[in-house]
């Protein structure tokens, strides 16, 4: 590959440099510095310690702690909604245990293939910077949708610390969230409920024929550790926000917490985590498990089965209680616990918790037991670069701090970096797009698989402050299945990203291919005099300093009817066309006829040979043409470097994608 020429100063450009060595080879073949000065810039940079492997999906999510997972499925998402567990300081900094007291907000994360989760920001639920300010705190969070009056309505319930449960509403998953009815939709108040020890730990249930169904409830009254009777189930009504009935006792053996309710064809099975109390029978659950009960209707009575998940200490050395949830999704059965695996790779062991994921089978009326597991679950599909894609949705992270509710924003310091799992390339991109702001600038390296490879390209991220902007740039090559990783030198704020495909790149599945051929079919226009405009920069092709000399230059510049932005167009025969400089005997023409990413456009003395002819590909843009060259057979087009849109942008080949940048204007001229 050839480098392409710059024409200005590297650092006054908001650009990206693909992340292979190149030289660059101007008009008169002179050598300009490559991308080494990048390369050695993060080769120096230490990386931001990002304690998951990359062979871990546990725990789904590392930037926040995220204990009491709650799961809803809605259209082709899974929406898990945690306790916002986060470290608690005393007077001196240390980390103290985690003591709950100051829980008032709700995590929210979702994923539509099980790997890469979407981190939607903090709810601010409880206290007077909550939706329900009447709330002291906001514990184990359960949601659901209903369809009411042909709007789907989301609800979010959750536990005001040991003392009753709140519900919130949003038309969206992730919020905003407001508060229906003012006050506890359960409380020591509702029949039935009194003499609960603890009043929390909702879990909601919607059942075929479209009933809502609340269950709840903890705590271990003194000498009934084996049948505490401190669970409930209640019908919810139409409303969702209202209960239909008087909640009903669940006698759920050895009961600590944690309840939940599913369905699998005709059986209801209730979950529940049981309590530390010492047994005496081999039969009894055991200590800090999850156990199961069936019954033929949600509402009970339930018979007691056996444990399905033994407690987070067996499977990663630190003991301590556990809240489940379990859901189907894509015809898979799936067990979202927490545990305090990351809090002790992180130094501490003060009972902050994560959320965690991982299969398990439920068929003929029994649940199979499950194991916990760093590895986790199969992505069930590979993630589109081609897409729109959140920056906020990833599998690994070193030091990046998320923010905004709903559709966030990361914030990156230097060395911070983001891994997506299983990104399908097909057969390639050719560019980046990422929207970004900076105060001071940064440069974002792109590469595969390890967040120390080698780069496939640098998105230099120019100083915005506030304000986003798009960056869009070249970059190199990349087929298959691979993870993907962005790697920060400074501080910047990433909104999302998007790669666009190559003339030949699939659908962004590791096994779908797109039919479109990008490239376009051949057009044909009148021999003539015309000024060619770039889609992208919004500026004219032209020879540089509007000199006419064998090897100069070609560029961007404002339309000014100057002669260096006049070509003749002559049709040639088999498809091809050579355009003449208004400047004298000289053609367009790539440097030495090569057929390589990145070599020079350049005028030279017109000879009409293959480095002079260009065929015309019809495009999705309305007037708009590809401009591919004879000397690479029509796989590489005239490109404007990096999506650039000042005065002397360079102009080069490369590989052709049908992007704005390779997408010109035939204006005809005088």
């Amino acid at each position: 590959m050839v480098y392409k020429k710059m024409l200005i100063p590297l650092l006054s450009l908001s650009i990206c440099l693909t992340g292979v060595s190149f030289e660059c080879k101007d008009a008169n073949a002179a050598v300009v510095t490559s991308n080494s000065s990048y390369e050695s810039q993060f080769n120096s940079l230490a990386l931001s310690k990002g304690y998951k492997d990359l062979t871990q999906g546990n725990p789904c999510m590392t930037q926040k702690f995220t204990a009491d997972p709650g799961v809803m499925e809605y259209n082709g998402r899974v929406y898990v909604y945690s306790t916002n567990d986060h470290y608690m300081y005393d007077s001196k900094g240390a980390v103290t245990t985690n003591s709950f007291d100051n829980v008032q907000t709700i995590n929210c994360m979702s994923s539509d293939d099980m790997a890469n989760w979407t981190d939607h920001g903090t709810i601010n639920v409880a206290g007077s910077n909550g939706a329900a300010k009447w709330a002291s705190h906001s514990w184990a969070p359960a949601a659901a949708h209903k369809t009411i009056n042909g709007k789907e309505k989301f609800f979010l319930y959750f536990a005001d610390s040991g003392g009753g449960i709140g519900v919130l509403t949003s038309d969206s998953p992730t919020g905003p969230w407001k508060d229906p009815i003012g006050h506890g939709l359960v409380t020591k108040a509702t029949p039935n409920c009194s003499n609960i020890t603890w009043l929390f730990d909702p879990a909601v249930f919607m059942d075929d024929d479209g009933s809502a169904y609340l269950s709840f409830g903890g705590g271990v009254p003194n000498g009934q550790a084996a049948h505490p009777k401190t669970s409930r189930v209640v019908k919810l009504g139409a409303d969702m926000i209202s209960l239909a009935g008087t909640p009903t006792t669940i006698d759920a053996p050895y009961i600590l917490e944690d309840s939940g309710l599913n369905k699998d064809g005709n059986t209801y099975y209730y979950t529940y985590c049981t309590n530390w109390e010492s047994r005496s029978n081999s039969s009894d659950p055991g200590v800090a498990e999850i156990a199961y009960m069936t019954s033929n209707s949600p509402t009970g009575p339930f018979t007691y089965k056996g444990t399905i998940l033994k407690n987070p200490g067996k499977y990663f050395g630190c003991y301590g209680n556990n809240h489940h949830s379990i859901v189907k999704f894509k015809n898979k059965w799936y067990i979202f616990y927490h545990s305090q695996w990351l809090e002790n790779k992180m130094g501490t062991n003060k009972g902050y918790r994560s959320a965690q994921v991982d299969e398990i089978n439920i068929s003929n009326g029994k649940i199979s037991p499950a194991t916990g597991t760093l590895t986790g679950v199969a992505q069930t599909k590979d993630l589109n670069p081609y897409t729109l894609n959140q920056m906020s949705t990833m599998a690994w992270q070193g030091g990046i701090k998320v923010q905004g509710l709903g559709n966030t924003d990361v914030q990156m310091s230097a060395g911070n970096w983001v891994g997506v799992s299983n990104v399908g390339f097909g057969t390639g991109p050719a560019s980046i797009t990422m929207k970004v702001s900076s105060q001071k600038g940064s440069v974002i390296k792109v590469c595969t698989d390890n967040p120390s490879n080698k780069a496939l390209g640098y998105v230099v991220v120019p100083p915005t402050g506030n304000a986003f902007t798009n960056v869009s740039a070249n970059v190199s090559n990349i087929t298959g299945t691979k993870k993907l990783f962005f790697v920060s030198s400074n501080d910047c704020v990433v909104d999302n990203w998007q790669f666009s495909k190559n003339s030949a790149s699939g659908t962004g599945s590791s096994t779908t291919k797109d039919s479109t051929n990008t490239s376009g079919t051949t057009q044909t226009l009148s021999d003539g005099w015309y000024y060619i405009k770039n889609v992208n920069a919004q500026k004219y092709l032209q020879v540089a300093n509007n000199v006419g000399k064998a090897a100069q230059n070609v560029e961007l510049g404002t339309g000014s009817g100057a002669a260096g932005q006049k070509w003749y167009l002559k049709n040639v025969g088999n498809g091809y066309v050579t355009l003449k400089s208004a400047l004298g005997n000289y053609m367009l023409d790539v440097y030495n006829g090569e057929n390589k990413d990145g070599s020079n456009i350049r005028i030279f003395n017109a000879y009409s040979n293959d480095a002079q002819k260009f065929a015309l590909k019809s495009s999705s843009t309305n007037g708009a043409y590809g401009i591919t060259t004879m000397s690479s057979n029509q796989t590489k087009a005239l490109d404007d470097y990096n999506f650039q849109t000042f005065d002397g942008a360079n102009v080069c080949q490369w590989t052709y994608g049908g992007t704005n940048n390779q997408l010109w204007i035939f204006e005809a001229a005088k």
